[in-house]
């Protein structure tokens, strides 16, 4: 297949280019380069100004579109025929044969001295110095013999000033510079990066097919290759937006813990009070959901740092999926969909509007948009030490509680294994609940071994008394197919009591088996659903279902017992 053949197919504009722009002001970029966003040109540059040519060996595109202001990359994206225009003025992609992320795919260069560090595996897979040259050589063979035009965000990842990183994205296409820049914290002015210089850069050569994979040792055509020491990735085969953000994560989760700073995949936010939460899940969980809580501020949805000073997100906007959007169940999200945000691969009907129910084309339909498209954001991106930390489990076994406490090992047990469960029917061959363990709820982005974001855990959970609950979202008086899932209201009240410090009121009881303790009353939650063994009709199978379930956490968890690691065993179920 052709390299163009995986590309955007060409758009149909289906509503005015005159569709309003967003709001100028704020914290997180409304207010970027303001003359600009009104509609003066964007100053151009050129590889060597920016020391690309150096840096990067990339020496011939003639122009370089650095940090445009969205309208400009509104002008960009349709001039080129990059997507289509839907009825409100979103813009909207096809990312052509990959609409996900590629892990089999993903490598980084095996090496001194990173590689005494990198935790070598199924997720992070070796390649020698010479594979990511050869790689590299052709992107940068690509861009100097066929890009005229190039486009360069450069801008922060995390809104500490203390931890963040400064980084470098370079595209071919102007939907993909709009991703970097909605999705990463734009700088306020053009003098503030005037002396940029990247801690990290990403060379996006997404038309770049590796036909000779096979020689390199590699998994397919596609290559998406960290080289750690230079500072340095490069996306090859893909056009997918995500690989660029999770790559920056991937290498947030090296750089900061490294310094004793904690990278984490979960959402937070900050009540009026000031007092922050976090809210660790894997998808399906809830965890985008329940963080967008009108009464509380938001301070990102997936992506943070814990440091001396507290919490702060890593990134300047959202990345939601849009399967079955609507207004009803997500208003936040849905009305974040407007002019400067991204839609991906979400099939436009012939009125302009956005099908979220049509998933022809993937169930990965994806949404971007800069922070400030929620109403409650919190404008600093950062908060203080948590008082509560939730970890969101979809348990379709109906074997735990709608919510439970947890002691400081039993929270690092239950952060390591990343428990949750598929339903029967969402994947061919699926006939029952299949757990889902993913280490620290996001082991397909860690670069060091699990327990040492575990022992970050808790040192911090230790330094600043922060208390761990785990909130199961899923299913009650029955396993999938038996029993019917948390009502959305139960759920909210079990975050509020946590929230709120009221949970702490009630008495305990704890669990036999699992050992963690679960409140005896709540109020909005019945007080039969709050102990899952008394919402069963059948106590017996609930009993041996909770053995059975307890048995897969003990299997999952000898994984994370090896010489050299602490041991938390003693802190899962009996």
């Amino acid at each position: 297949m052709s390299a163009m053949m995986r590309g955007v197919a060409l758009p149909v504009l289906r509503s005015s280019l005159r569709a309003p722009s967003s709001k100028i002001g704020g914290r997180f970029g409304r207010a970027t380069w303001t003359t600009q966003q009104l509609g003066k040109t964007a100053p151009l540059a050129t590889v060597s100004s920016l020391g690309i040519d150096k840096a990067t060996g990339i020496k011939n595109p003639t122009t370089v579109h650095r940090n445009l202001p969205y309208p400009q990359v509104f002008e960009h994206e349709v001039k080129h025929k990059e997507g289509e225009v839907t009825s409100n003025g979103t813009f909207c992609v096809s990312t052509g044969q990959f609409t996900g992320r590629s892990p089999k795919d993903k490598y980084f260069v095996k090496q001194a001295p990173s590689d005494s560090s990198l935790d070598w595996g199924k997720i992070n897979v070796g390649v020698a110095p010479e594979v990511f040259k050869n790689i590299y050589k052709k992107a940068v063979k690509h861009y100097n013999d066929n890009v005229e035009k190039m486009y360069v965000f450069d801008g922060y990842c995390g809104t500490s000033p203390k931890s963040r990183k400064n980084v470098r994205i370079i595209t071919e296409l102007a939907w993909q510079h709009h991703f970097a820049k909605n999705m990463f914290i734009r700088p306020e002015s053009e003098a503030e990066v005037a002396d940029f210089a990247p801690d990290f850069t990403i060379v996006n050569a997404c038309k770049v097919v590796n036909d000779d994979y096979k020689e390199l040792g590699l998994n397919s055509e596609v290559a998406v290759v960290f080289n750690v020491e230079e500072r340095l990735a490069v996306i090859t085969g893909t056009w997918y937006g995500g690989e660029m953000k999770k790559g920056i994560f991937s290498m947030m989760n090296y750089w900061l813990p490294l310094d004793g700073v904690m990278a984490m995949h979960c959402s937070a936010n900050k009540g009026k009070n000031g007092d922050t939460a976090l809210f660790f899940g894997l998808s399906g969980t809830g965890k985008t959901t329940l963080s967008a809580d009108p009464d509380r501020f938001l301070i990102g949805d997936d992506e943070h740092g814990w440091d001396d000073d507290g919490i702060f997100n890593f990134e300047g906007g959202c990345y939601a999926k849009t399967i079955n959007l609507s207004h009803e169940n997500e208003p936040e999200i849905y009305d974040a969909i407007k002019r400067d945000a991204l839609l991906e691969n979400v099939i436009i009907k012939d009125n302009g509007e956005p099908d979220y129910t049509d998933v022809s084309r993937t169930e990965n339909t994806r949404v971007s948009y800069p922070i400030y498209h929620i109403d409650n954001y919190e404008p600093s991106g950062m908060g203080g030490h948590p008082n509560s930390i939730v970890f969101l489990t979809c348990d379709a076994f109906g074997v735990l509680p709608p919510v439970s406490r947890l002691s400081a090992g039993q929270a690092m047990y239950h952060f390591l294994s990343g428990y949750t469960a598929k339903v029967a029917g969402t994947e061919r061959g699926v006939t029952e609940p299949t757990p889902n363990f993913s280490a620290c709820f996001g082991a397909a982005f860690l670069t060091l071994h699990p327990t040492k974001y575990a022992d970050l855990l808790q040192k911090k959970l230790d330094t600043h008394g922060t208390q761990c609950f785990l909130i199961n979202t899923g299913w009650t008086g029955g396993g999938y197919g038996v029993g019917k899932r948390m009502s959305i209201k139960a759920t909210r009240a079990c975050v509020n009591s946590v929230l709120d410090g009221s949970i702490n009121k009630t008495k305990f009881t704890a669990d036999p088996v699992f050992g963690f303790e679960v409140p005896a009353d709540l109020p909005g939650v019945p007080s039969k659903v709050l102990n899952p063994r008394d919402a069963w009709s059948d106590q017996k199978s609930y009993d041996a279902t909770r053995i059975k379930l307890a048995g897969m956490f003990k299997d999952n968890f000898t994984k994370f017992v090896k010489p050299g690691v602490t041991d938390y065993t003693a802190y899962g179920p009996k």
